[in-house]
């Protein structure tokens, strides 16, 4: 049985530990909004640029290695974004299971699956079994920015193009709400663009038709749409992945606070009783002895 300096004590620590999550989960709401208005805003942008990559590529005047599926994956480049810090739920232990399970399933299926760790989380967890990234980038949550965005999407380009990997996959956590969060795999090089043609889907619906006149020339806007293509989408996975990151803190400070309040119920009751205990046995003990004299 405790004594009750020593559920002073716990109830004390659990006091302090109560107001610092409590504190976390307010930074992390604070956080959250900036982080949400920025990929509320960013989502149509992405999606539209998109569309109008589709489109050019849909009269057929076009061609772009970039979005021509190759004859034969044999290489595969996958990058996972996770987090730098933890006490954020399950926001990493998702990723690094989801990774884990992809590398078992297909690593057998190619002549390599490499990857690339941006996140100290998911690199920490995967160098301990003995994989070993081809690059790694850290403190994203301080430094996401457009031109890191741009150079790591540059990077990847470069990659693909000279031949290194016929196929580039992203998984990050795609934000829904501060608590929900989806593990999501997409296929970034080669460019789908299946499900984005005139052919299809709301352009249709408009009347478009694919013999368009195009100023300047369609060669010259692919080009550069596709490097404002990948620096946009590259900057939205990251910016998803710390949106998600601050929802799953938030999320998790809140339930630690929850618990820190029921602990301190059930010690204030337990040290309540041990503090009755002891003062009838003390009224006890003073009563014997004055009927003893």
């Amino acid at each position: 049985m405790p004594s009750l300096k020593d559920i002073r004590s716990r109830i004390d620590t659990t006091r302090n530990t109560q107001q610092i999550t409590k504190a976390m989960k307010l930074v992390s709401a604070a956080k959250l909004r900036k982080a949400q208005n920025a990929i509320v805003n960013m989502r149509p942008y992405a999606q539209s640029l998109l569309r109008v990559i589709a489109n050019i590529a849909a009269t057929g005047r076009v061609s772009h290695p970039l979005f021509t599926p190759p004859t034969e994956v044999r290489k595969v480049l996958l990058v996972v974004l996770s987090s730098d810090r933890g006490l954020c739920g399950g926001f990493n232990a998702q990723i690094n299971r989801f990774v884990d399970q992809y590398l078992r399933q297909n690593k057998p299926k190619y002549e390599a699956v490499d990857t690339i760790f941006i996140g100290r989380r998911s690199l920490d967890f995967f160098m301990r079994r003995g994989i070993t990234p081809i690059e790694s980038l850290t403190k994203l949550d301080k430094e996401i920015s457009l031109d890191l965005a741009s150079t790591m999407a540059e990077k990847l380009v470069k990659r693909y193009l000279a031949g290194e990997y016929q196929e580039i996959r992203i998984v990050y956590n795609e934000f829904k709400s501060a608590i929900s969060q989806t593990v999501v795999c997409e296929t970034l090089l080669p460019i789908d663009l299946s499900k984005q043609t005139l052919s299809g889907g709301e352009s249709s619906a408009l009347g478009f038709s694919q013999d368009m006149i195009f100023e300047p020339a369609p060669e010259l806007m692919i080009e550069q749409l596709l490097v404002k293509h990948f620096s946009i989408q590259m900057f939205r996975y990251m910016a998803e992945s710390v949106a998600s990151e601050h929802g799953a803190r938030m999320t998790a400070m809140e339930n630690a606070t929850n618990n820190a309040k029921d602990v301190l119920a059930k010690l204030t009751l337990t040290y309540n009783k041990l503090r009755q205990e002891k003062i009838t046995t003390e009224l006890i003990e003073i009563v014997s002895g004055a009927e003893a004299l």
